[in-house]
């Protein structure tokens, strides 16, 4: 049978008993998941374009934004001035190399042996047990710091290559029905500049699709904290709580919303530390090259700057925040299917719409000339708390982010998921892409997770297919 596929993360809840005989009439959902902001688009570009609702005088500096972002960066110096400073160590040449079409990266396809081509828009974390020093969220690995980039320009050593093991784990729904789950391990080979220090976290991260930023951002804090005082009075154990981090725009501490942990707050430092870690381009928020003191060919290689400047000019770096901050999430579909409203009326029962909270109303973006006013007061439908919460020992990776544990993960956004095939032509989900297709993701939900992945696995084959096809349809 085809497989479909559902990011469904952080999401629990005790429910005792059998669905009602006769339920309640589900009103259908509304198309407009981002409210007028919302695109109607289904093909291979459902993710590419602007806010609905964008004024057309800023639809040019969406352009603008939309050609640095997905062209690809040079090594210099180059007759190319304005692209030039590519690395040293970098793992894409583009933020459209991970974030490809403005979609959902996906991990190599390998199975027990060493990646050859390496991953591009798989990153692989790094850091050491100890205090951090309040505005990094971890310490770095002293030799590679925070990240492994596996690629570098002429003249530089890559940092590495990543190795990747697959381990199968085969189980039954209590209705017999046959499962198997394969479960990834991870190692670092061929490493440039000495061995790693003994006690190193790794963490896989695979690059999430980039639409509907700005209207995250545009989220009341308020909203976001009465989600976790609410969750505090349950009793079933779903108990989200929010990160605090330290943001380089603000130059403050702040929420976090971005990144798998919640360890980012704006989406102006989660544009500044992608291109300095990923792309190894420098800007006024990040100047310093990412290399560390063992790595002498990094620390001689030439840049970009220019007298000084950081390699991304200011006026640059605001127009491709804005780019990503006005990137519309498309329509939902088959808003009035029956299977669809019955799978919606499941979510709920499995109380998966606890943590991947339906909706809001937006309100002011907090960076004006980063963002847009048309994405304020907007009725949005995310389905996301944008809460930190223990997924249980199968998803942990051990590794603390400011005040993220080892087993907690933040709920992702919903909206668009189902849409990714058309743009990504797959559909690997969670935090490293190691479920491919519905089944697979909920049923590594352990922790807060767990009853719901209980619910699921006692539904019926009829009643997983449906909660699967309103997943599908946002």
């Amino acid at each position: 049978m085809k497989k479909r596929f559902v990011l469904l993360s952080a999401a629990a809840g005790l429910l005792a008993g059998l669905v009602l005989a006769n339920p309640p009439a589900v009103q259908p959902m509304t198309p407009r998941s981002a409210g007028d902001a919302t695109v109607f688009a289904d093909g291979q570009n459902a993710f590419s374009f602007p806010a609905a609702n964008l004024p057309n005088a800023e639809r040019t500096r969406f352009a603008i934004g939309n050609s640095f972002f997905k062209r690809n960066w040079v090594q210099a110096p180059a007759s190319t001035t304005a692209r030039d400073g590519l690395g040293p160590h970098f793992i894409a040449r583009s933020c459209g190399g991970c974030h490809l079409l403005d979609g959902r990266g996906q991990p190599p396809a390998i199975v027990n042996r060493i990646n050859q081509t390496q991953p591009v828009e798989l990153l692989m974390r790094l850091s050491i047990p100890g205090q951090h020093d309040g505005k990094h969220g971890v310490v770095p690995e002293p030799t590679y710091g925070d990240q492994l980039n596996n690629a570098a320009i002429h003249g530089v050593k890559p940092e590495g290559k990543v190795r990747i093991q697959i381990t199968e784990i085969k189980g039954r729904y209590p209705d017999g029905t046959p499962y198997t789950l394969r479960k990834p391990s991870y190692s670092i080979t061929d490493l440039a500049y000495g061995p790693l220090h003994p006690a190193t976290l790794m963490s896989p991260r695979i690059a999430p699709q980039v639409v509907g930023l700005g209207l995250l951002e545009a989220i009341p804090e308020e909203e976001i904290l009465s989600n976790a005082k609410a969750q505090s009075q349950r009793s079933d154990g779903i108990a989200g709580v929010p990160n605090r981090v330290w943001d380089a725009y603000a130059k403050q501490e702040m929420l976090g919303r971005f990144g798998w942990k919640a360890n980012v707050a704006t989406l102006a430092h989660q544009t500044a530390g992608a291109f300095l870690g990923d792309i190894g381009i420098t800007s006024s928020l990040f100047p310093a090259e990412n290399c560390t003191p063992a790595q002498l060919d990094c620390l001689a290689a030439p840049n970009g700057s220019d007298h000084g400047e950081p390699e991304l000019s200011d006026r640059l770096f605001n127009e491709i925040v804005f780019y990503q901050a006005v990137l519309a999430p498309p329509a939902r579909r088959n808003t009035d299917d029956a299977q669809v409203l019955r799978g919606q009326r499941l979510f709920e029962d499995a109380q998966c719409a606890v943590c991947h909270r339906p909706s809001y109303v937006t309100g002011k973006a907090p960076f004006p000339r980063l963002s847009s006013r048309a994405l304020e007061g907007q009725t949005i439908y995310p389905y996301t708390d944008l809460l930190l919460h223990d997924m249980g020992e199968g998803l942990a990776d051990h590794r603390p982010d400011f005040l993220a544990t080892g087993r907690q993960w933040k709920t992702p956004p919903l909206w668009g998921i189902g849409l990714i095939p058309a743009v990504n032509g797959h559909m690997r989900l969670l935090h490293d892409g190691r479920a491919d297709g519905v089944e697979e993701a909920i049923l590594w939900h352990g922790g807060e997770a767990e009853p719901s992945r209980q619910r699921f696995m006692n539904f019926n084959a009829k009643d997983r297919e449906a909660l699967i096809k309103f997943v599908e349809s946002l």
